[in-house]
């Protein structure tokens, strides 16, 4: 039986959009009327930890109230002709609900909180809030189980360990400026297929072996689907 094609696919916050999540950050540089400094980076959290905790708290109540959407889907069913992994930007669980197997979270998980002086204690949370007060084993304040702005990416390394393997790659819904995110699409080999799927064109340096699909992720994903798995 022959090897499966390797399908890299990197997904950012388009792709959640569609199933009724706000995008990262709208044209004010405000998400939910916040700006990034109170509520995505270490700052924010050491001024305000209660205000850090409310928001990701909103989060996580609008998470409970919305399904995977087509695009997600589709992605499920790339897995019955190709090797897939994906490597999300986006915090959601929507990606594990549509049933996908292979998931690398770069930004980290709503589902899930850690300690604050402890990234390695890690506490499913599902859809829970996380209150002042609730602590880790240690004892310490316990914190959403996201990379802020400012901190390191743990999953990147293992990210591009796995875009060097890819045979095609797909990005989607990614505006491809958030670093070092943005820089996984140098880690592919230059003959492998690249296909950027997105309203608007992301700002990518062109290059002979990338196509781009100027569609919402789950028109264009349904496009490419079709595509690929042609007989």
């Amino acid at each position: 039986m022959a090897r499966k094609k390797k399908l890299v696919v990197l997904t950012g916050a388009g792709i959640s959009a569609e199933s009724g999540i706000s995008t990262f950050r709208d044209s004010n540089g405000l998400w939910e009327n916040h700006s990034i400094d109170e509520v995505a980076t270490p700052q924010g959290w050491q001024k305000n930890p209660g205000l850090v905790l409310e928001f990701y708290n909103q989060r996580r109540a609008q998470l409970a109230e919305v399904v995977p959407n087509q695009g997600h889907t589709i992605l499920k069913d790339f897995e019955k002709y190709f090797d897939v992994t994906i490597i999300t930007q986006n915090v959601d669980n929507l990606h594990e609900r549509a049933g996908s197997n292979d998931i690398i979270h770069l930004h980290g998980e709503l589902t899930k909180a850690r300690s604050s002086v402890s990234a390695s204690m890690v506490y499913e949370i599902g859809t829970k809030p996380i209150k002042l007060g609730d602590k880790c084993k240690k004892g310490s304040q316990l914190r959403p189980h996201i990379v802020w702005f400012g901190e390191s990416v743990p999953m990147i390394e293992i990210a591009s360990e796995m875009t060097a393997m890819a045979d095609i790659l797909i990005i989607v819904g990614t505006s491809m400026q958030v670093y070092p995110a943005a820089g996984l699409i140098d880690c592919v080999g230059k003959n492998v297929p690249i296909y950027i799927i997105d309203p608007n064109k992301p700002n990518v340096s062109l290059r002979s072996n990338m196509t781009f699909i100027e569609e919402m992720g789950s028109v264009g994903l349904k496009q490419l689907f079709d595509k690929l798995t042609k007989k």
